[in-house]
Parts: structure tokens; C-alpha cells; sequence
């Protein structure tokens, strides 16, 4: 089962809070401000700004 659509119309990145949109690849969510990418680990995205990384694109 994948993150919810309802799910993924109300997160923010919790550091600018700037929604989030999933990546191509299905496994994180990206803000296209802070260039974040959360990871999304059994279907559930952890928010947490120490758990991102910054995506060079």
C-alpha cells in the first residue's frame, strides 16, 4: 500500500513548509524549496529533517 493521496495533498516540509511531492522513483518526498527529499519507509514518510537528505537536482 502506498502513502494515501489525502495524505500527500497536506504535507509540508517541515523546515520551510513547502509541500512536499513524491519523487519518481516512489521511495521519498521532495521539497522543491529546501530540495529535501524525506524517505518514505513502510509506506509512512518520516518527516524528520535529520532523516533527509538534499537532492543535488
Amino acid at each position: 500500500m502506498a502513502v494515501s493521496k489525502e495524505l500527500l495533498e497536506i504535507l509540508i516540509c517541515p523546515l520551510c513548509k513547502t509541500p512536499v511531492r513524491l519523487t519518481p522513483d516512489n521511495n521519498g518526498l521532495k521539497c522543491s524549496t529546501c530540495r529535501r527529499v524525506y524517505p518514505i519507509r513502510d509506506d509512512i514518510p518520516v518527516m524528520l529533517v535529520d532523516e533527509a537528505r538534499i537532492d543535488a537536482e
